[in-house]
């Protein structure tokens, strides 16, 4: 089964200090769609309740470089995000192998976690906290 179809979309992050880069990718047309996060805890819950409620009770897939990063952390508390961690060489060669000219483009970056996800289907796993405790601190019921 095709992982897109597992979630009601996929999102790519380009992760930066002060913003971040969103592609998200309907499951059912496969049209994208951009936006901009800013790094706050506040514009980081309006985002992530936004999409709970325009896709209730699904999950979505969150592709997203590293498990080191600050933002995994303040997205584990949502329980209706199924993080995919992706090494940031991985990603980085990628960029390579699709543009010699090494030029970097943040809208366009994150969409490609999204590409290297569905193009290599079962390598990249959901990340699961080793203590259970780390996601439930402030979980959303369904």
């Amino acid at each position: 089964m095709n992982i897109l179809y597992e979630y009601a979309t996929i999102i790519g992050l380009d992760w930066a200090d002060k913003k971040h880069d969103i592609c998200l990718k309907y499951s059912d047309s496969g049209a994208l769609e951009f936006s901009i996060l800013r790094h706050s805890a506040e514009a980081i819950d309006a985002w992530a309740m936004a999409l709970h409620e325009r896709f209730p009770g699904q999950s979505i897939a969150v592709c997203i470089e590293s498990r080191k990063v600050p933002l995994i952390y303040a997205l584990l508390k949502y329980n209706f995000l199924v993080l995919l961690p992706i090494n940031p060489q991985t990603v980085a060669r990628y960029r390579r192998a699709l543009r010699p000219s090494r030029a970097k483009d943040d809208p366009t970056d994150a969409q490609l976690p999204i590409d290297l996800v569905l193009r290599h289907e079962g390598r990249f796993i959901p990340w699961v906290p080793e203590r259970p405790e780390v996601r439930s601190y402030s979980r959303i019921e369904e």
